[in-house]
């Protein structure tokens, strides 16, 4: 019976410490503009008969081809895929295959022959 009360006594402590956490929400200024905007929004949305979903795709960027664009660019951030590059080292016949310019081994014959050099080696960019 004792454990049963003191749980009861335990509930109703975080009862007020949450009681007092939410009085103190509701005082914060920050809130009261968010719960505002938030009211404004929603009398907006049922004015011109629009759904939360609505609103976010008007507002999403669309692109012009479907799926996986969007996708790609959601997951980088937005930014444009980079070109591949690739570049031959007639040296040695080595290609390398490259979206940036931190790539090891192309990174390594720019030091060893400069890099007006290996960007001469440039065999073609593809999309």
């Amino acid at each position: 019976m004792s454990s049963l009360l003191s749980n009861y006594m335990q509930k109703e402590e975080q009862l007020k410490q949450l009681q007092a956490e939410l009085e103190k929400l509701e005082n914060d200024e920050r809130l009261k503009a968010e719960l505002e905007f938030k009211n404004k929004l929603q009398e907006l949305m049922d004015e011109f008969g629009k759904s939360a979903a609505d609103v976010i795709d008007l507002l999403s960027p669309k692109t012009s081809s479907a799926g996986t664009a969007s996708k790609s660019s959601a997951a980088s951030g937005g930014r444009r895929k980079r070109k591949l590059k690739i570049y031959k080292n007639p040296n040695t016949g080595e290609v390398v295959e490259t979206r940036g310019g931190n790539q090891k081994t192309l990174k390594s014959w720019k030091d060893e022959f400069g890099a007006d050099t290996v960007e001469s080696w440039l065999v073609r960019v593809e999309e």
